[in-house]
């Protein structure tokens, strides 16, 4: 009887040296905190590749290379020895020792990519000395569980769009009476920025803006260029610069809900509103690679540029491309993504017919989410994608306009 293969789990020190980059910064700067190791490949056993592919033994051995562990029928055996990655153990802080605030802004009702460093920048505080990081935000606490928050506090829905920073001033004040928190974290954006001086002010408290590097006794950040670091003991209230620390992954906590009284804000009604605040639509295609969050990308399997425009109007996306479609004139050349083009670090990056030159991986390491079209199962691009689709770009291409169209007239 054939023994099943041991196959380990391979540890990839690259991938965790990048995990605790932080992204600013003229020199490279590492977080120092333990990160999960890096667990999602399967070290490669040459013995099994061998035998799977082995098609004859006499009178001399003949390997087929194209064949794989699945083909030659021993994938029951590769299953049996591979157990599936375990979920992130939920971490319960039953009996925190103190609270850190963090104050999201939650545009739109969804936890962005500042939210999530700011929840991160409060880890840093909490995991210290035995805290707990307490999220402050519209809407349920479900999705900062992955992020990081222990408990969750949520606020009236219909805040999520006006914009009436008395209200959440008033919110993060009450919170300050009746938890007592040790820090109160705000993100450094139009918005939080703008309730954290009001806080401030309210409570005579000093604020420390625009912290890029912290820990328990010391908190830094950089001006003139980066040429001067200005450092202080964390004060009570701060504001965390955007990219300054590395969202988590591979945590899950609690997020349990605090059932506080909602907040009263004296004489509400007679607060000033701007009554014409709203998020102006832009055209994807004006916005700088370097600041939109999701980007359609063409590479050379693309040869329907009429379906490519009309998907990127239908997904409010900014269009780029790979360098051969910039110099074939498809795109502009400020479209160009890779290290000769432009270094983008959009949320999502959805690449049609791109192989994956490096270069054009150097463009995209700051991508959160990459999807990625192409019928070559084996190029670079599926392998640095986290969804993939096997398929030729011009017949996903028309599907997908046609599911959006369907969507919207549901």
């Amino acid at each position: 009887m054939t023994t099943p293969p041991t196959i380990r789990r391979r540890v990839d020190p690259r991938a965790e040296r990048a995990a605790r980059t932080i992204l600013t910064g003229q020199r490279p700067r590492l977080l120092r905190l333990p990160v999960a190791a890096t667990t999602n490949e399967r070290r490669r056993d040459p013995r099994a590749i061998r035998d799977a592919a082995l098609v004859q033994h006499h009178p001399r051995p003949r390997y087929d290379w194209t064949r794989d562990a699945a083909s030659a029928g021993i994938a029951p055996m590769m299953g049996a020895a591979i157990a599936a990655a375990p979920a992130p153990p939920l971490q319960v802080i039953a009996e925190p020792a103190y609270l850190i605030l963090a104050m999201l802004d939650r545009p739109g009702g969804e936890v962005s990519e500042h939210d999530r460093q700011v929840i991160a920048a409060a880890r840093l505080l909490a995991d210290a000395g035995g805290g707990a990081v307490v999220t402050v935000s519209t809407g349920s606490g479900e999705a900062l569980a992955v992020a990081g928050s222990d408990r969750h506090v949520a606020l009236p829905d219909g805040w999520a769009d006006d914009y009436v920073p008395e209200r959440r001033a008033a919110a993060a004040s009450a919170l300050m009476e009746a938890l007592s928190p040790r820090h109160i974290l705000f993100p450094d954006s139009p918005d939080g920025a703008d309730v954290a001086r009001r806080v401030a002010a309210a409570a005579g408290e000093r604020l420390f803006a625009g912290v890029q590097s912290l820990g328990p006794d010391r908190a830094t950040r950089q001006s003139a260029g980066g040429s001067l670091e200005t450092g202080h003991r964390p004060t009570r209230l701060m504001t965390v610069a955007a990219d300054a620390f590395a969202p988590l992954d591979g945590v899950r906590h609690e997020a349990r809900p605090l059932d506080l009284a909602a907040p009263q804000t004296a004489g509400e009604e007679v607060l000033p509103r701007l009554g014409g605040a709203r998020r102006l639509s832009v055209d994807p295609d004006a916005l700088s690679l370097s600041e939109t969050d999701f980007i359609l990308s063409a590479g050379n399997g693309v040869t329907d540029w009429g379906s490519f425009a009309e998907l990127g109007e239908a997904l409010g996306a900014t269009r780029a491309g790979s360098r051969v479609v910039c110099d074939a004139g498809h795109l502009p050349r400020e479209r160009q993504v890779g290290a000769s083009g432009t270094v983008v670090s959009a949320r999502c990056y959805l690449a049609f017919g791109i192989a994956g030159a490096p270069q054009h991986l150097q463009g995209i390491t700051g991508v959160r989410h990459v999807i990625a079209i192409n019928t070559d199962l084996h190029a670079e691009m599926i392998k640095r994608a986290d969804l993939s689709i096997v398929a030729d770009a011009q017949a996903v291409m028309p599907a997908l306009i046609r599911l959006i169209r369907e969507r919207r007239h549901a």
